[in-house]
């Protein structure tokens, strides 16, 4: 019996490469190829396409899936989704979790891939039930990763207890491209002789190694592979679907692929890759073996490079790789995968960024310290851990044991707000409660894949002269402002946020205001949060840094800031 191929062309791999850029209008037309290649599945949902459909495409993330089940006749959908976390960066609770398993299903995904970032079995337990309880396909996943407390004896083991709770494969997620071809036909070997399930390897390019584990794979018995079209393989994505069906063809191995439609697949992909070139990060696209180093998988790297521009210090970016590891073992060596990954990367580059390490912090590294994310790998660094929470003691239990139902409260309070048309809408409102009302009344807008025309010709424009006729001490000039780039009419009318102001709160990154926590003419203390700012897909509470009565707000909700910006005076 052959390979089975799932193709990640329309999840992972763009997510890796090109910040999960892709329209759904550029996935439908090479459905229907995709769909006769004898693909065992296409993993075309979840993992980051969820936030950024809503955050950048101005899509609903439901209608790619319903559009993509619809033009797929025999071919699997696959999700990647985050055990409790769903497809988003925190814990949400059983009941949320259940209806977005049964509306995934519903809507067309056959198989779920769930994973949680610790290997905390505790936080897949109710998805993997409730998944199974569809009738879906459920492959538990182990998040593999390297450090002294990682072994193939406990991923084993780990594997047990996933097949315990009725999953139908496991996938070993290989996130960061880490596992070496002699730890592959170990791992392998182990879970097929271990347990009865179907073994499907999952890895990424970044270190190079990826298609030799492949293929030792393939000799300690995996089941399924993960693979991309080529143009969009190689580097942070997985290795490149045609050159793996080539190596294993005439095998006990082959996948039996269709070779010429996957040569017309690779064309069109080509097109797609061009089109999203501006996307493509360089560093994402290389080999690079500091990855066995610093252990950042490709989806992560990108995401830093991003921050690090999004701050306008991509010249720290070697000083962040060395800082990722530390805060790793601080943290007590999560993998480094959704959200932890986000979590660890942001909070290195808030270590770099702020000049001294955790002086800022992220709430959700607060949260991870005490215990809402779930049980650490291994001992959190006792002196960080003291720096971040003080003396509060964390919690032991499953974290989503102390959430409340949602559902109800996100439906009553969408259907009040008008942004509530389909049962869909309020979870897509219960997972990302500050952007979802923009979107679901239509007023985001697709984040342009060129640069808009004005930015290309800004002198013609700005409605303000470029032009002045000058005269100093009785001598006249004529001088040409050279606008440095193009403003929008309601950008200029908006008043900025001040710089230093006595009694300020400032901001201490660049980011979105997501909460205004006062009003004015509101009490306030010293250490009370005031604002709440979402920065690098993380949220940062803004403290008063004196005791006293908020005098003057100078921004609202969803207003952008920069450092140092003045969010309000307290006198």
């Amino acid at each position: 019996m052959g390979i089975k191929i799932v193709e990640t062309a329309l999840r992972d791999a763009h997510q890796s490469l090109m910040a999960t850029r892709l329209r759904t209008r550029d996935m439908i037309p090479i459905l229907e190829k995709m769909d006769k290649v004898g693909y065992y599945a296409l993993e075309a949902w979840g993992g980051a396409t969820f936030d950024v459909c809503i955050r950048y495409l101005n899509e609903d993330p439901w209608e790619r899936l319903k559009k993509i089940r619809e033009n797929l006749k025999k071919t699997k959908i696959q999700m990647l989704l985050r055990g409790q976390n769903l497809v988003g960066y925190k814990h949400y609770p059983d009941d949320i979790v259940e209806k977005f398993i049964e509306k995934a299903y519903e809507n067309g995904v056959d198989i779920f891939r769930i994973f949680d970032a610790l290997n905390d079995i505790r936080n897949m337990e109710h998805a993997i039930k409730v998944a199974k309880e569809q009738g879906a396909h459920v492959q538990g996943t182990i998040c593999y990763t390297i450090s002294p407390y990682h072994t193939i004896d406990k991923y084993v083991e780990f594997a047990k207890k996933l097949e315990d709770l009725g999953c139908d494969s496991i996938a070993i997620k290989d996130m960061a491209g880490l596992i070496s071809p002699k730890d592959t036909y170990k791992l392998v070997k182990s879970l097929k002789e271990e347990t009865d399930l179907l073994v499907n390897l999952h890895c990424h390019c970044t270190s190079g190694m990826a298609p030799i584990s492949y293929y030792v794979a393939c000799e300690a018995g995996v089941d399924i592979l993960d693979t991309a079209i080529s143009p969009l393989s190689w580097g942070a994505s997985q290795p490149p679907t045609e050159s793996i069906a080539a190596a294993l063809k005439n095998t006990k191995y082959d996948p039996k692929l269709n070779m010429e439609l996957l040569s017309e697949i690779k064309k069109y992909f080509e097109k797609i890759r061009d089109k999203y070139k501006k996307f493509i990060d360089p560093i994402a696209e290389r080999i690079d073996t500091d990855v066995l180093k610093y252990q950042i998988p490709g989806g992560m790297l990108s995401n830093l490079v991003a921050q690090l521009k999004e701050q306008n210090m991509l010249d720290k970016f070697e000083e962040v790789l060395k800082e990722v590891p530390k805060v790793r073992k601080d943290m007590g060596y999560p993998p480094l995968v959704t959200p932890t990954s986000q979590i660890v990367g942001t909070q290195a580059v808030m270590n770099i960024v702020g000049g001294e390490r955790y002086k800022l912090v992220s709430n959700e590294v607060k949260e991870y310290f005490r215990g809402f994310y779930g049980r650490p790998p291994a001992p959190v660094n006792p002196k960080v851990k003291k720096k971040v929470i003080g003396n509060e003691k964390p919690i032991d239990c499953r974290p989503a044991d102390l959430l409340e139902p949602q559902y109800e409260k996100y439906k009553k309070d969408g259907e009040k707000m008008g942004i509530i048309k389909k049962e869909e809408d309020v979870l897509t409102f219960a997972l990302y409660p500050s952007i979802a009302p923009r979107f679901l009344r239509g007023e985001l807008k697709e984040e342009p894949l060129e640069p808009p025309e004005e930015e290309k010709t800004p002198k013609k424009e700005l409605s303000i002269p470029t032009h002045y006729h000058v005269e100093i001490d009785g001598d006249e000039y004529e001088v040409k402002v050279i606008p440095t780039g193009y403003i929008p009419h309601e950008e200029l009318e908006k008043p900025m946020p001040p710089k230093k102001v006595e009694g300020g709160v400032v901001s201490t990154v660049r980011g979105m205001v997501t909460k205004l926590k006062v009003k004015e003419g509101d009490k306030v203390k010293k250490g009370d949060v005031v604002a709440v700012i979402e920065a690098m897909k993380m949220e940062n509470d803004i403290q008063a840094p004196r005791t006293g009565v908020v005098e003057k707000i100078f921004v609202e909700e969803g207003d952008n800031v920069e450092p140092g910006d003045t969010l309000m005076t307290i006198k």
